[in-house]
């Protein structure tokens, strides 16, 4: 197992009872996640609480270090958190190619890379695959590809109602970066992916529908609950 910060480990453990105790969590694939070497991580994002969620499933082997938005740096007392958990901040949308060059050098230099290839959080939209994951791919092309389906996180601050969050690792279905296939591509084919496994899942107040399906907070059995609670940090990828 590589080394993991004290801070990263200290995060992980405080936020354990949410998702490990309330949220019942369920871990499958975690022999996929090797224990060394580069490994580029593509995630579906639904939740604050995703990146948490597959940093506690994935904590027995790998420090996920993740790109998180900029802006969370400048939350006081927030940024040396964020620091001291490897995250890598980037300004979202804006080709930050700073923070691609820090990304690329850490994964060449063996780090696990976590990025969510729609940039953001769904909030019930269907998202393009922003092309920041093939980049990746593409400048480090002995990393190891892997995706981490992530459901249930949605549920984490809906009480009473009681969560039961999966988390899945698996190597992409379509195999590995193909030798004709543009970043934008494998984005977009990793993306698929990954939403066949974990469709879409509207977070806030109450559940709702994704598009196209009627509208959960319509139900008779539904009733409001509890805004959805942000997590230490929102990793996030753009262009």
């Amino acid at each position: 197992m590589s080394a993991v910060s004290p801070t990263y480990r200290f995060v992980m453990a405080v936020c354990t009872p949410a998702v490990k105790w309330w949220g019942r969590l369920e871990v499958s694939g975690l022999e996929h996640l090797p224990a060394e070497g580069p490994v580029l991580l593509a995630g579906n994002h639904d939740s604050y609480w995703d990146p948490v969620a597959i940093g506690i499933a994935g904590l027995p082997r790998r420090q996920v270090r993740a790109l998180a938005k900029a802006s969370m740096w400048k939350i006081r007392g927030l940024s040396k958190i964020l620091d001291g958990m490897g995250q890598i901040p980037i300004d979202r949308g804006s080709g930050d190619d700073r923070a691609m060059g820090r990304a690329i050098e850490e994964l060449a230099a063996g780090a696990c890379i976590g990025v969510f290839p729609e940039g953001t959080r769904s909030l019930g939209r269907v998202l393009r695959a922003r092309s920041g994951f093939g980049r990746l791919a593409e400048a480090v092309p002995e990393a190891t590809l892997l995706c981490a389906t992530v459901e249930g996180t949605v549920d984490i601050p809906r009480f009473p109602k009681r969560p039961r969050v999966r988390v899945r690792f698996f190597p992409p279905e379509g195999g590995p970066r193909r030798d004709a296939e543009t970043p934008a591509e494998l984005s977009v084919r990793v993306l698929d992916e990954l939403r066949r496994h974990a469709p879409i899942t509207p977070a806030g107040r109450r559940p709702r529908a994704a598009p196209g399906a009627p509208d959960a907070a319509t139900a008779p059995d539904a009733s409001p609950a509890p805004a959805d609670a942000p997590a230490p940090a929102e990793p996030t990828h753009s262009n």
